[in-house]
């Protein structure tokens, strides 16, 4: 009987640096599974102001992990802010190593997502490496590996259906990327969107933005994942996110499909952009 090897999956930092600390939690977990071989590029631990690195260095890191043929996935080391520097030179001339992996990460790698889905890659909205110091952030990265390795059904958002096109973006993410070269296409999906930290009137704007783009509006609905750590506003804004978020929905001739199960926390579960 010939073995399985353990999966190769390649940790690259797109955005901020990685935590040492975190680096060596993940290594023992996925030591401990046997399933897993992890490749912590050193590009990770650079640092270059808020980044990991230059643009330079963090565009190069990315693309040696996506020309490995050696490489079976790439999971994003953490967010922060800086894919969308590099986002767009991501995807040129793209190796055929590339097309073979899976892509995993969120909140600031959305950028990343979104790019690459639009090349025909295959992507995640999921937990990082650095969720590890999250309370609970052990189980998060167990189920970001059982997803990456096994293709577990029991790590996904638990209410995607097989062959129903699902996108998950953090909000304000989603907003940026809107109207840009990486825009993906939307028409049909469902979108899940959640966010953390920021103030309901942004919230609000920013939703106003979402909603007011054409390409959102031939989705098939939106289902809200948490929005978290909401800072007070002075006055009060009077509306929470939800009833924000279904407003904007009306207004625009959205469907509002309820709730998901991603966030900016440990419980955050997978989203694959095409879940067959």
């Amino acid at each position: 009987m010939q073995l399985k090897l353990p999966m190769k999956i390649a940790v690259v930092a797109p955005s901020c640096t990685l935590r040492p600390e975190a680096a060596e939690a993940v290594s023992a977990i996925a030591a401990s599974r046997g399933d897993t071989e992890l490749a912590i590029h050193p590009q990770c631990f650079f640092s270059d102001g808020h980044f990991a690195g230059s643009d330079a260095a963090r565009l190069e890191a990315l693309r040696e992990a996506m020309s490995d043929d050696r490489i079976d996935a790439i999971w994003f080391a953490r967010g922060g802010y800086g894919s969308n520097r590099i986002a767009e030179a991501a995807v040129q001339d793209l190796p055929a190593a590339a097309r073979s992996k899976t892509y995993l990460g969120y909140s600031d790698a959305g950028f990343l997502l979104a790019a690459f889905y639009k090349a025909g890659l295959n992507v995640a909205h999921g937990p990082m490496v650095q969720d590890v110091a999250r309370e609970g952030g052990q189980a998060a990265i167990h189920r970001a590996l059982d997803w990456l390795v096994r293709k577990d059904d029991s790590a996904l958002e638990p209410g995607l259906s097989r062959g129903r096109r699902a996108m998950a973006f953090n909000l304000t993410v989603l907003s940026h990327l809107i109207g840009t070269n990486i825009e993906p296409n939307f028409t049909d999906a469902e979108l899940l969107i959640e966010d953390v930290a920021e103030h309901e009137y942004r919230i609000d704007r920013t939703m106003f933005h979402v909603t007011g783009s054409e390409s959102i509006r031939r989705i098939a609905g939106i289902r809200l994942g948490r929005i978290s750590e909401i800072p007070d506003n002075d006055p009060a804004f009077g509306h929470d996110a939800e009833s924000i978020v279904r407003n904007w929905c009306e207004r625009a001739g959205i469907a509002f499909l309820g709730h998901a199960e991603i966030g900016h926390d440990a419980a955050n579960r997978v989203v694959p952009f095409n879940y067959r």
